[in-house]
């Protein structure tokens, strides 16, 4: 292509970029020797996508509408707490922030059940991200105490006569007072049948393990909106989580702060009163884009970085599962035509442009590390330059507190999604599934990207951008926001209707 046949600057600025990116992505990973290429996958439709129109779709930010259904987890007339309880509840929670999350209102939930008072939960090392934040370090304690007064009681820590009871003490050996058997989705009865009489022998029962060992079905009306008032009003993040997220929260909604504070990063979010421009003052979405190198490894699809990066996630499944992954059986094609593939920063990009969204939007990246690091990212940068991150908006002072600590970043993360116009996940996981089920409670608009329908457009590499745009929209049409009922064995955390909702 001519350069001197671009109409305006913007083609050819896009047409610069587009030819960088063809040359010079490269991503060097944590191993020294493991250099891989990236290169855009999608060229056709990225070429359209950088050179769209700046204008917006009339109604991409307008916010949902009362869809007649309302937050319902006030228990009425509840009767009071009886004067003793059963014992003492512990549990230990593996996992990420969010799987914690729902372990911690499962947690409340069971202690209910019994009638035992409960510990505030142990939150174990995450193998792969290596963060000892506990409860305390993460949640506003004294909130979660007094929000659940009238429900359960709630201590910091175990009496001297039980302080024995720690994750030491069953670590060491085989101990009468722990369980270990809960099978995944237990119902009541099993927790009444089973952890009762440890109760009433001991005065103490420690679960472990305990993550997704509460079934979502067949339990009291009580017990079910007992965990969403734990979810969604209880569990509070510590101030200085919230003080950040506030601040992070005003910078994007007003990005001429960055005038008044002398910051390492340039201002690149341009001229702000320019008239033309079609988003609404003080709009922002966040991306959250979970792209490490366990989620790649794992869904074993092909993400373009040649035989190096094919060879560099084969070595790291047979290291971290000896080669023990489902989808492994399966070819890239058959993996993206069933939407089992995480989407790259790349596509992502081009599903926004899609939908609307153009070069001025401005866009929060909620992540923690991107496998392939910046060479990743910057097609995504590209095409929306008015990116943020935490690094971003965030000094490194402000940052001091959370810096490596990937529950606290977390925190954040979903600290600031909780508060953007619109939230977008690039995958499903636990992170989205948490925040679904939040914005579902608060309606706000989220969209659900249709995993199969993404894969097989990106199969297609005729497409053009108009019929990419086209499909995009008609598969999305019900896909942001809407209330969907919770189905049998479907999380209430992401599917919070009708259990925790009262259609008015």
């Amino acid at each position: 292509m001519n350069l001197c046949d671009a109409k305006d600057r913007r083609g050819i600025l896009s047409v610069l970029f587009f030819v960088v990116l063809l040359c010079n992505n490269v991503s060097t990973s944590s191993s020294s020797s493991e250099v891989i290429t990236i290169k855009p996958r999608h060229l056709s439709l990225l070429k359209s996508a950088l050179q769209r129109s700046s204008g917006e779709q009339s109604d991409l930010w307008r916010p949902l509408t009362d869809q007649g259904w309302s937050p319902c987890i006030d228990l009425g007339n509840s009767p009071s707490l009886p004067d003793k309880t059963a014992g003492y509840v512990q549990v230990f929670l593996d996992g990420g922030l969010n799987q914690q999350r729902m372990g911690i209102c499962d947690a409340v939930a069971v202690a209910k059940i019994l009638n035992a008072t409960l510990v505030i939960p142990y939150l174990e090392v995450n193998p792969v991200w290596q963060d000892s934040s506990s409860f305390v370090d993460i949640f506003d304690v004294d909130h979660f105490i007094d929000a659940l007064k009238d429900d359960i009681r709630v201590v910091r820590e175990l009496p001297d006569e039980y302080s024995w009871s720690t994750r030491e003490y069953y670590g060491t050996a085989v101990r009468e007072t722990r369980v270990k058997t809960a099978p995944v989705h237990a119902s009541a009865n099993w927790y009444i049948e089973n952890v009762s009489p440890v109760l009433q022998s001991y005065g103490i029962a420690a679960i472990s393990p305990f993550s997704h060992r509460l079934s979502f079905d067949h339990l009291p009306a009580e017990i079910q909106r007992l965990r969403c008032k734990v979810n969604f009003q209880a569990l509070r993040f510590v101030p200085h989580i919230t003080s950040l997220g506030d601040a992070l929260v005003s910078r994007l909604r007003n990005p001429s702060w960055r005038n008044n504070k002398e910051l390492k990063n340039v201002d690149h979010l341009g001229d702000m009163t320019n008239p033309h421009r079609r988003q609404e003052p003080g709009k922002f979405a966040v991306l959250h884009l979970r792209f490490d190198k366990d989620m790649a490894a794992h869904s074993a699809c092909d993400f373009g970085g040649g035989k190096a990066e094919k060879l560099a996630l084969a070595k790291y499944r047979q290291m971290i599962w000896q080669g023990r992954v489902l989808n492994s059986q399966f070819t890239d094609e058959e993996l993206r035509s069933q939407g089992r593939c995480p989407l790259t920063p790349e596509e992502m990009g081009l599903l926004l442009a899609a939908f609307g969204f153009d070069n001025n939007t401005r866009l929060y990246l909620a992540s923690h590390k991107v496998y392939g690091g910046e060479a990743r990212i910057s097609t995504l940068r590209q095409v929306f330059p008015r990116m943020e991150d935490k690094r971003s908006l965030a000094s490194s002072e402000e940052r001091a507190r959370i810096k490596g600590k990937a529950s606290l970043l977390a925190a954040l993360d979903y600290y600031v999604s909780m508060h953007s116009d619109i939230f977008i996940s690039a995958s499903p996981g636990n992170m989205h599934n948490a925040l679904v089920g939040h914005r579902t409670f608060e309606n706000l608009k989220t969209i659900r990207p249709n995993m199969a329908l993404i894969g097989q457009l990106f199969l297609n590499k005729s497409i053009t951008w108009v019929d990419f745009q086209q499909a995009l929209g008609e598969g999305h049409v019900n896909r942001q926001g809407q209330i969907r009922l919770r189905k049998p064995k479907q999380s209430i955390y992401t599917y919070p209707a009708p259990d925790c909702m009262c259609h008015v």
